[in-house]
């Protein structure tokens, strides 16, 4: 490690990311992956559709038997 470093340079702020803006991954079991990827017939973006699609279901569900 260096005694002094120069920052005169620097910008602040320039790699920030809102904390919105970070998408969490979602790590299947090898199991389920499998499972959906045959149902939707493979491909990432397809497994990610689908994986979306029954979520939204769950949680609608879930407001309906909360309600």
């Amino acid at each position: 490690m260096k005694d002094e470093y120069d920052f005169s340079q620097a910008e602040q702020g320039k790699f920030f990311v809102p904390a919105e803006a970070i998408q969490i991954p979602v790590y299947l079991d090898p199991d389920i992956a499998q499972f959906l990827g045959q149902k939707c017939g493979g491909g990432a973006d397809a497994l990610q559709t689908m994986v979306n699609d029954r979520l939204r279901k769950d949680i609608e569900i879930a407001r309906w038997v909360a309600a």
